[in-house]
């Protein structure tokens, strides 16, 4: 049996041990077997909205600028001063054709290159001077922009396997490509990042954790009752990444809800969509889901807006966590306006989900003091069939079977999983261009 995870598929059970969310050698481990050898979200290409644009963010530890060059290219920089290390941007975000170090006060233009050094004729000839330094790899997908440490890792759509699917129904959304709203959500954890990732597509603690909000708009929709579960599935992606996935009438009541003048705006905007990428594509676009991309990237798409959250391990007991909205530009001012609402007061750090979230969590990880006592964490809901649901933690499962095998090098057995309903499988219509070309 391994020290981490216990998996018995007879009772059947699937339990985590709960040293692996304190002990510093196992976040050690993660960070050289996981982050090193993953692809990260770093940000998304329209926070880059002109040439010189720059973000900055840390990923895996590491300071990283996500800038826009002079042309028009996304690059990734180590935001470090090759000359004795000093942070080239400061500040969050901006636009600068160069980067200069306040200390010694080289210079860079934002393709990587040094452009000046004062007091060049200090240094010899034959000294190298160097550009900035960059991640092994960078890649992007449907705007999404990744980066990996690992030079040997496979391309990036390689990796995200199914998940791509999923970008593509958050993508697809748009007529002209969704775009990130300037702004952000920041917030610290004092609990493992694992414990969010969990909590991220976990349908079974909605209806106890959110009990007010899940009041609220019960109000709000004048329903006694609100059904979540019965329309939701849960779906392996491949290579640790997966999702809780809905029909429309599963996230109906999640949020408040729209105007009439927000639906019939919505509705028509879907109906536009339907002439390009079919009815099964765009009923199943309608629909939500909780996507989580291994290690730490989640998208979650439901009628208040689609949420992209990245989670920055720091220690084993503390994780830092940043947010945005990604829309539609061409929505009208009103469902935009209604969607923004609902997004905050959901998700914002004050809203109220978001710190339902956090006190479990936190409570959570002030308990594993008594790990000794009580080692086991049970994820086991929902092995004993074939049909995963939301209220299941197949999800987790399928997350923690991949976590397995990089950080214990050993593959846990599978668990079957039935076929998808019609619904989940229904497919983007081909353009008539692309047919044409076919044949």
């Amino acid at each position: 049996m391994s020290e981490y995870i216990e998996v018995d598929q007879e009772i059947p059970r699937f339990r985590v041990n709960r040293k692996v969310m304190t002990d510093p050698a196992v976040f050690a481990v993660e960070r050289e077997r996981i982050f090193d050898h993953s692809w990260l979200y770093i940000g998304h290409e329209t926070e880059l909205a002109k040439p010189n644009d720059y973000v900055t963010r840390t990923v895996a530890g590491r300071p990283l600028i996500l800038a826009r060059d002079a042309k028009g290219k996304v690059r990734v920089w180590v935001n470090s001063c090759p000359h004795r290390g000093a942070m080239l941007c400061r500040e969050p975000k901006g636009n600068a054709r160069f980067m200069t170090c306040f200390y010694h006060g080289w210079s860079f233009n934002n393709s990587g290159e040094v452009v000046s050094i004062p007091d060049d004729a200090g240094y010899g000839a034959g000294f190298e001077r160097p550009g900035l330094a960059a991640p092994a790899k960078v890649g992007s997908y449907r705007g999404f922009v990744f980066v990996s440490f690992d030079p040997d890792i496979v391309d990036l759509p390689t990796y995200l396997a199914g998940a791509k699917e999923y970008l593509d129904l958050v993508s697809d959304q748009s007529e002209v490509g969704m775009r990130v709203l300037p702004g952000t959500h920041e917030y610290s954890v004092k609990a493992n990042w694992k414990l969010l990732t969990e909590n991220s597509y976990d349908g079974y603690h909605l209806v106890s954790t959110h009990q007010r909000y899940l009041e609220m708009i019960t109000a709000a929709h004048g329903k006694a009752d609100i059904s979540f579960a019965s329309n939701s599935i849960a779906v392996n992606l491949g290579g640790g990444h997966a999702v809780m996935a809905g029909t429309p009438a599963s996230g109906a009541a999640l949020g408040r809800p729209l105007s009439e003048e927000a639906k019939h705006e919505k509705a028509e905007h879907f109906e536009r969509l339907r002439q390009t990428h079919g009815d099964a594509w765009v009923d199943r676009m309608g629909g939500t889901r909780n996507l989580v991309i291994f290690p730490n990237l989640v998208v979650i798409d439901l009628v208040m807006g689609v949420l992209i959250r990245r989670i920055e391990p720091v220690t084993p007991d503390y994780m830092e966590v940043s947010a945005w909205q990604l829309v539609p530009p061409e929505e009208g001012e009103e469902l935009h306006r209604q969607r923004l609402d609902n997004f905050l007061t959901f998700w914002g750090p004050g809203g109220l989900a978001s710190p339902d979230d956090v006190e479990a969590l936190e409570t959570c990880q002030r308990s594993y003091a008594a790990q000794r006592e009580l080692p086991w964490s049970d994820i086991s809901r929902g092995m004993h069939t074939p049909h995963k649901g939301m209220n299941g933690e197949y999800q987790m499962r399928t997350w923690w079977r991949r976590w397995h095998e990089l950080v214990a090098g050993e593959a846990l057995p599978e668990e079957p999983q039935a076929p998808l309903p019609d619904f989940f499988a229904g497919q983007r219509q081909r353009p008539a261009s692309a047919t044409a070309e076919a044949k």
